[in-house]
């Protein structure tokens, strides 16, 4: 369980007051950063900066977006009481977002530290003992021969000079520390690279771990990496557009490792990454450069290729490689830049060797692109097609499509047969707010069922690589000949061929939900509220009118209540923990999300008792954690506030934030969405007697609600049955 005493907690080992990571010198924070570090929102930030005159004065940044000390921000929280300490993790951080040269720079110069760490670490405590600028003059030397021998002499990573140093020496000190406290550089680097690329979600596009786990597995035949007792030579791996490296790290154990971005920061940050797992081989070549236009492996033969390639790209070099020895399947249209990297990871694989790309669903239907894939279908190099479900990877509002492929071997009679997989709306939860998805797609990736679904399609994959067909299931999986593809389509969207499920409810099953649906009726009847007869109190008005009121941020600081932000955390590998998320919290329904793997992060877990608000969108949600929901971590974009049970009692309190007058008055309004600032939510000073005559009445009020949204659900369920029977012929007009 994380425990967060009232505004924010460090993690064991955090640094004391007087900061032991060497002086922060002028590092710099945003008024984000300021609410991160004091566990508040933006808006608390914008109050205190108008209501202290003391409030340090910004010392760069914009008038709309100003920055601040780090070090005059830290004292200043410190004396208002507002800050006991700051977890080194986050001082490490803010280091990095605040560095002149910007955070790219900072994290490369981290991750060059931490590879040193790690493989001089007989020298580095000498190293660390000498002042500063001393250091920053023999760093260079130091990081020139390990990045030298562990990535070589053409790699992205370039050596910091002296000067480059200067201003990161007390930042590099504290990467080292963050190393020894989270147990390794590797957990150290993505904790902080992770944190970078949280901070700017518009920058990059990422392929998260679970699509990331499942394409490498699908690569390197079955699993993720080869078993301990298997004899087979080392995998060589490449990822032509490599970003971050998130697929590359997926792979355990690979012989070699190639990635090339034309981006020479990712290219950089991928070299690190992968030089600092533990997990790597030694073998890692990482270049800057197109591949496309500027090819740095172009003999390579690859065992393995995985790639996310950029969508949509017009401006790929359609003109200039126009006789290009790569388009052995057909020169790509300038709109299909999808297929040319589909035909550059065939061309770097050798024969036999497998291929997974993660492509939009459109490249497996549009017209300019049919003769292309045609020829893949031929000639046995396309293998199978599966759609994933929404917000598996970005871009979140559609569900994607892995491609896998395999150079043909010399000789060999091309395969027969395609399988195509949807896993589109099988397994994930119900329905988007109101019966629509989220605009950004987030509600889908929420809901997504990942261990289901990487199953699902291992387990098909698995048997039709093994066998060459596969027995068809209804509405998920069909080998389909390609006889049967080769139209003037060539469609490959896998909904398209697969055959339809069985008729979800026979009449037998709607007589069950009619009658469900009845007694839910008759259930909500007797729980509907009788009319008010009696005023709120005692004496005859509102409870706000006779008592005074008070605020969650003055409650918090009195100790009758804790807040804790939630979206941060990490499962221990091999043990799913689930995740509360906005949607359940509107929804009403049980944890539907799932903690993602990751270096060691501790996230926020419900206990019953808690009452858990969403911070986004303006509704009136709140909700109050019962037994079953005890244990989950907490969801991004809520606030979690935990009661002292012998001052406040959970109903009341969460009956009374729900108020909308409530919520009005705590609701910041930005161009494109609402935030609820939950320290300014009122409630009434009660006696607990009377907070507990409340509690019961917001209780019952809550099954009641619980209960009208069953019918709803039971009603939506037998209408479209209805509908689907009547169509299909299993029930009777």
């Amino acid at each position: 369980m994380s425990q967060v005493p009232e505004e924010r907690a460090g993690d064991a080992g955090d640094v004391g007051e007087t900061g032991d990571t060497g002086d922060i010198g002028s590092a710099e924070v945003t008024a984000a950063g300021i609410a991160r570090l004091a566990g508040v929102g933006r808006a608390a930030v914008s109050n205190w900066r108008r209501r202290h005159a003391d409030f340090p004065k910004p010392v760069g940044g914009t008038e709309a977006s100003p920055s601040f000390a780090l070090a005059d921000v830290e004292r200043w929280l410190r004396e208002q009481g507002k800050l006991a300490e700051v977890p080194l993790r986050e001082r490490v951080w803010q280091q990095i977002a605040g560095h002149p040269a910007g955070a790219v720079t900072a994290l490369v110069h981290a991750g060059c530290a931490l590879l040193l760490v790690r493989d001089r670490s007989a020298a580095w405590p000498a190293l660390a003992a000498l002042p500063d600028e001393r250091l920053a003059g023999v760093l260079p030397v130091a990081l020139e021969e390990t990045l030298t021998e562990r990535l070589g002499p053409e790699r992205p990573v370039l050596t910091p000079t002296v000067a480059a140093l200067a201003p990161s020496v007390s930042l590099l000190r504290g990467a080292a520390e963050l190393a020894a406290e989270m147990d390794g550089v590797r957990p150290a680097f993505e904790f902080l690279l992770g944190r970078h690329l949280d901070a700017n979600p518009r920058q990059y596009t990422l392929t998260p771990p679970g699509p990331a786990s499942l394409m490498a597995a699908l690569a390197t035949g079955g699993t993720a990496s080869p078993a301990a007792d298997d004899t087979r030579a080392p995998l060589t791996v490449l990822d032509p557009a490599c970003g971050t490296g998130g697929l590359l790290s997926a792979v355990e154990r690979p012989g070699a490792v190639c990635g090339q971005d034309a981006d020479h920061d990712l290219a950089a940050l991928t070299a690190l990454r992968l030089a600092l797992s533990a997990e790597t081989a030694a073998d890692i070549r990482v270049r800057s450069g197109d591949s496309l236009r500027a090819d740095a492996f172009p003999v390579l033969a690859a065992d393995a290729v995985l790639c996310h390639p950029p969508f949509n790209e017009r401006n790929w070099g359609h003109d200039e490689l126009a006789y290009d020895p790569r388009w052995e399947y057909g020169f790509p249209a300038r709109t299909e830049s999808e297929l040319a990297w589909v035909q550059h990871a065939l061309a770097r694989l050798r024969p036999g060797g497998t291929a997974v790309l993660l492509m939009p669903p459109a490249a497996a239907s549009r017209r300019s692109g049919r003769r292309i894939r045609a020829d893949l279908l031929r000639r046995g190099a396309l293998r199978a097609v599966v759609a994933l479900p929404a917000g598996a990877a970005p871009p979140y509002g559609i569900p994607l499509h892995l491609w896998v492929l395999r150079r043909p071997v010399p000789g060999e009679r091309p395969a027969g047969e395609l399988l195509l997989v949807d896993t589109a709306s099988e397994h994930t939860g119900q329905g988007g707010r109101d019966g629509q998805g989220g605009r950004d797609g987030r509600d889908s990736r929420d809901r997504l069922d990942w261990p289901a679904v990487h199953t699902a399609v291992l387990d098909a994959w698995t048997a039709f690589d093994r066998d060459g067909t596969l027995a068809a299931t209804p509405g998920e999986s069909r080998a389909v000949p390609v006889i049967e593809l080769l139209d003037d389509d060539v469609d490959l969207a896998p909904a398209r061929h697969l055959p339809p499920r069985a008729a979800a409810e026979g009449a037998t099953q709607l007589a069950l939900v009619r009658e469900r649906l009845a007694e839910t009726l008759h259930r909500t009847r007797e729980l509907t509220p009788a009319p008010v007869t009696e005023p709120a109190t005692a004496g005859g008005g509102p409870a706000g009118a006779t008592a005074g009121t008070t605020t969650v941020g003055e409650l918090a600081r009195a100790g009758a209540l804790t807040l804790h932000a939630g979206g941060t955390g990490t499962a221990p590998a091999g043990a799913p923990v689930a995740v509360l998320t906005d949607h359940d919290v509107l929804a009403a329904q049980p944890p539907s999300g799932t903690l993602p793997d990751g270096p060691p992060e501790d996230p926020v877990l419900l206990a019953a008792g808690d009452v858990v608000v969403p911070v986004l969108g303006g509704g009136a949600a709140v909700r109050v954690v019962d037994t079953p929901a005890a244990g989950a971590a907490l969801g991004r974009n809520l606030q979690l506030l935990r009661p002292d049970p012998a001052a406040l009692d959970p109903w009341f309190l969460a009956g009374f934030l729900r108020a909308t007058a409530n919520t009005r008055q705590a609701s910041s309004y930005a161009s494109t969405a609402t935030r609820l600032d939950v320290r300014r939510l009122q409630l009434p000073r009660l006696p607990l007697a009377e907070q507990r005559r409340f509690g019961e009445r917001f209780r019952a009020l809550a099954e009641f609600e619980e209960t009208l949204r069953q019918a709803s659900r039971l009603g939506e369920q037998l209408v479209q049955g209805l509908y689907d029977g009547l169509s299909d012929g299993t029930v009777a007009p």
